[in-house]
């Protein structure tokens, strides 16, 4: 997964602003208790960030 493909279904599913705010803020355990732009910085890929996205907030399967 592409990094805009990322960013474009955060901000599909959670809106831009708030899509921003979680992954500044929010702290994901599946990633090492690190928020979304930690662990991207990091290395983790985006599909591994984006599938501990959906885990956490329980997205459906068609937005997986």
């Amino acid at each position: 997964m592409r990094l805009s493909l990322f960013w474009t279904n955060m901000h599909q599913q959670f809106g831009a602003a708030y899509a921003e705010s979680l992954a500044k803020d929010y702290v994901i355990e599946q990633l090492g208790s690190r928020t979304v732009e930690q662990a991207l910085a990091d290395g983790v890929s985006a599909k591994e960030v984006w599938r501990a996205v959906c885990d956490a907030f329980d997205l459906p399967a068609s937005a997986r």
